[in-house]
C-alpha cells in the first residue's frame, strides 16, 4: 500500500508541473526531479517488502534422522536387532513399541547419551561403535543382579556371563510420607539376597508393585507403567512392565543383588517388613560386599614393596 501511495504522489507531482503554466522552466525541471526521486522510493520500498516477505517463507526445519516410537519397518528391525545383540531386553519386531523405547534408552544411559528412548543421531552414531560393559562385581556370584543406581541401570548375569541390560528407576531421593509416617526415597548401596516374592499386584509402603522381589526390607526389584529417564520410585528398582515376568521368574529367593553407587542408609520404613508367603527354609545370608581392588607398587630402589587397596567406583 505504500508503494501504491508513493506512486499516485509521484503522478500527481508531474501533473501539477504540466499544468503549471508556460513561463516557470526551473520550476518545471524540480517537479521533475522531484517526481523521479518519488518513483525510486516507491520501487526501492516495493522491492524490500517482497524480498521481507520471499526470505520469511523460505525457512527451513532440519529435517529428523533417526527412529523413534510408532516407526515401524527394516530400519527400526535393524535396530532392535543391534541392541539385542549387546544384551538389552527388546525382541527384533519392526515396531519401535515400548519395550523397544526402554532398551534405548537403557544403552542411553549405559553410553552417557540423552536419556529420552529416542534413537537419535547421537544414539545410532553410538550404536555403530558399541561397547559392552564389564562387571561391576566380578566374583559376584554364577546368577546375580547388579543395580547402577548412578546410570540407572540393572545388570542381570546368568551363568557368570552378562545375560541383560534393562532400564531401571530408583529412590529419586524426595521425602514422602505414608500412614502418618514418614521417609526420604533412597535406595541404599550394599550386597543383599532376594527374600520374599509376591507373584502379582501388591500395596506396601513403597507404592503399588507388580511381581515384587524383595531384597533389602521394603524394597524390590519389581515391574511398574512409569519407569523414566531418572530416579523416580520411593526407593524400590522400577523395572518396564515389558521386562517383569521374565525378571521375577528368574530370579529365585537367594540370588545375590548389589546395588552399587547408593547411599549408605537405612531402608525407608525398614521397622515394617512387606508381606509375603512365608518360606519354609531360613533365608541365606546376606553376600559379601563387593570385592576391592587390589593395587601393588614396588619401589626400584629399596627391597620393600608396599601394598595399597582401592574401591573402583563406577562414574
Amino acid at each position: 500500500m505504500r508503494a501504491v501511495r508513493n506512486a499516485a504522489v509521484a503522478a500527481i507531482v508531474v501533473a501539477l508541473a504540466a499544468c503549471s503554466g508556460g513561463g516557470g522552466g526551473g520550476h518545471d525541471e524540480a517537479a521533475t526531479k522531484r517526481a523521479v526521486k518519488a518513483r525510486r522510493h516507491a520501487s526501492t520500498t516495493s522491492s524490500s517488502t517482497t524480498s521481507s516477505s520471499t526470505s520469511s517463507t523460505t525457512a527451513t526445519t532440519k529435517p529428523f534422522n533417526g527412529l523413534r516410537p510408532g516407526d515401524s519397518g527394516p530400519a527400526v528391525t535393524d535396530l532392535q536387532t543391534k541392541l539385542a545383540a549387546l544384551h538389552y531386553d527388546v525382541h527384533p519386531d519392526g515396531s519401535y513399541s515400548a519395550a523397544t523405547m526402554q532398551a534405548v534408552m537403557a544403552f542411553q544411559k549405559v553410553n552417557g547419551l540423552g536419556r529420552d528412548g529416542v534413537a537419535g543421531e547421537q544414539t545410532l552414531a553410538k550404536l555403530a561403535t558399541p561397547t559392552t560393559p564389564g562387571p561391576l562385581v566380578p566374583g559376584g556370584g554364577s546368577t546375580r543382579v547388579e543395580v547402577d543406581v548412578a546410570r540407572q541401570v540393572l545388570f542381570f548375569y546368568q551363568g557368570n556371563a552378562l545375560f541383560k541390560i534393562v532400564a531401571v528407576s530408583t529412590g529419586s531421593g524426595e521425602r514422602f510420607c505414608v500412614d502418618g509416617r514418614c521417609a526420604t526415597a533412597v535406595t541404599p548401596a550394599g550386597s543383599f539376597r532376594v527374600g520374599g516374592k509376591v507373584g502379582g499386584w501388591q500395596t506396601g509402603k513403597l507404592g503399588r508393585l507388580y511381581k515384587p522381589s524383595y531384597f533389602n526390607g521394603n524394597i524390590a526389584i519389581h515391574g511398574a507403567p512409569s519407569v523414566p529417564g531418572g530416579p523416580a520410585s520411593h526407593g524400590c528398582v522400577r523395572v518396564p512392565m515389558s521386562s517383569a515376568d521374565w525378571i521375577y521368574s528368574a530370579l529365585p529367593s537367594g540370588t545375590p543383588v548389589y546395588v552399587l553407587n547408593g547411599p549408605h542408609v537405612p531402608a525407608p520404613f525398614s521397622d515394617a517388613p512387606p508381606q509375603t508367603a512365608p518360606t519354609t527354609t531360613a533365608p541365606p545370608p546376606p553376600p559379601p560386599p563387593p570385592p576391592t581392588v587390589a593395587t601393588t607398587t614396588t619401589s626400584s630402589t629399596t627391597t620393600t614393596s608396599s601394598t595399597s587397596t582401592t574401591t573402583t567406583t563406577v562414574p
